[in-house]
């Protein structure tokens, strides 16, 4: 029997306040390796507080974070080599060119022999025609593409995306989930946020449903329906909206 892998990501009791209003109330949830867990809730559930908190961008008001054991506040130089971050406005350098790009981060992540991964990445991700073309010159969904490109060169052992198929056509987000797929199947973590659910229903192991700040449900599809009363086969769309329909009327009847 093998060993259980520990958690390459783990929240405990995260809590981000500002001021008098918190924006995340106490959450607790892990990624492990090869694992692909999804984040979903409405504008404002705090998805992206809890993303930004996690790469080192936002102080935690209460609770921890452990990235491969290590604390963001603490550790943020080791934690910036096994993490990659993908946020949904990257802003790559507009007077670089996409293979300079990949060179810059080789250089930046001191990755060696990163030159012969080039060619099987800008295939992968359909950025070949691209490689000499100035980052200022690509659409929105080429510069998501070149993200994830600079995230696959590093190999790093989880990487966190907030919307990642923003921008892309048809062929991209094909490619995009293939690539991620395969990554976590060769054991990279990934922690993605999304209002598209079928992505999320067809890609991740795990969800984490949030509402106002709060933890609503967090487990397997099956688990998460079930928390819900749900057949076994309902789609996560109808999911989210029976959880977060009910809480509204919760809300509703409790109001003075």
């Amino acid at each position: 029997m093998q060993p259980i892998a520990s958690p390459v990501l783990e929240l405990i009791e995260f809590t981000k306040r500002y001021e008098d209003f918190t924006a995340v109330h106490p959450l607790s949830f892990e990624v492990n390796p090869g694992e692909i867990v999804g984040i979903v809730g409405t504008n404002g559930a705090g998805k992206t507080t809890t993303l930004r908190a996690i790469v080192g961008l936002l102080r935690p008001s209460g609770g921890c974070i452990r990235v491969a054991g290590m604390n963001p506040e603490h550790d943020p130089v080791a934690i910036k080599q096994i993490l990659a971050y993908i946020p949904d406005n990257t802003q790559p350098f507009d007077l670089l060119t996409v293979t300079e790009h990949l060179h810059f981060t080789a250089l930046a992540y001191r990755i060696e022999n990163a030159e012969i991964q080039y060619d099987s990445l800008l295939e992968e991700l359909d950025l070949s025609a691209k490689r000499h073309s100035m980052a200022s010159s690509l659409s929105r969904g080429m510069v998501q593409k070149l993200s994830m490109a600079c995230a696959f060169l590093r190999n790093p052992e989880i990487i966190i995306l907030d919307e990642p198929l923003t921008g892309l056509d048809p062929r991209g987000i094909r490619n995009i989930k293939s690539s991620i797929r395969r990554r976590a199947d060769q054991g990279t973590a990934f922690l993605l946020s999304s209002h598209l659910l079928g992505l999320v229903e067809e890609l991740c192991d795990r969800v984490l449903v949030m509402h106002e700040g709060k933890r609503i449900s967090f487990g397997s599809l099956s688990e998460v329906r079930a928390g819900a009363n749900l057949d076994c086969d309902a789609p996560l769309e109808e999911v989210f909206m029976a959880v977060t329909d009910d809480l509204r009327n919760t809300a509703l009847r409790e109001s003075p």
